[in-house]
C-alpha cells in the first residue's frame, strides 16, 4: 500500500493530476499508520501473524 502510494504520488507531481496525488497521499499515510501499527505489536487486519 505504501508503494502504491508513493507511485500515485510521483505520477500524480509529473503528469499534474491533482487527483492521483491526493489518492497516492491517503494510500501511503494509511500504509505507514498500519505498519507503524503492525509493528509495535498490535494485530491488523484481525492477525497477529501473516502465516
Amino acid at each position: 500500500m505504501i508503494l502504491l502510494g508513493v507511485l500515485l504520488l510521483i505520477i500524480g507531481f509529473v503528469t499534474g493530476i491533482s487527483f492521483l496525488w491526493t489518492i497516492g497521499l491517503l494510500l501511503a499515510v494509511i500504509g505507514l499508520v498500519l505498519w507503524v501499527a503492525g509493528s509495535v505489536g498490535h494485530a491488523v487486519g484481525g492477525r497477529r501473524h501473516y502465516w
